[in-house]
């Protein structure tokens, strides 16, 4: 099983960009796939990006395609979001999970993942 630690976030004003990271304690977590995803008050929580282990493989929500871009470093452990032009509706507690399977039939869906972080604040001021 993977620790998880996500890290960046913080206040960035719209238009703005950031970089979030999730390091994770094992070194196994070079064959897991990396999901984010993030969750809004009141609201479920929501897919927004994939990597599979070898960073081959990325699929994307399309409310961040071409904006949020999602990246790995098998050597650091780490996998990291970064995310361009943000708005104010991006604001939500993102979080990075793992899992040791691909599935393009349930990347996107939050009962597939294994592992979970305890997630990092993200809030976007118009």
């Amino acid at each position: 099983q993977e620790r998880l630690v996500e890290s960046g976030g913080g206040l960035v004003q719209a238009g703005n960009s950031t970089r979030i990271s999730c390091t994770a304690s094992e070194s196994t977590f070079s064959k897991y796939t990396v999901g984010w995803f993030r969750q809004a008050p009141g609201k479920e929580r929501e897919f927004v990006a994939v990597i599979n282990w070898s960073g081959s493989l990325k699929y994307y929500a399309d409310s961040v395609k071409g904006r949020f871009t999602i990246s790995r470093d098998n050597a650091k452990n780490t996998a990291s979001l970064q995310m361009n032009s943000l708005k104010p509706e991006d604001s939500a507690v993102y979080y990075c999970a793992a899992d040791p399977v691909f599935s393009l039939g349930s990347y996107y869906d939050t009962a597939k993942y294994t592992d979970w972080g305890q997630g990092t604040q993200v809030t976007v001021s118009s």
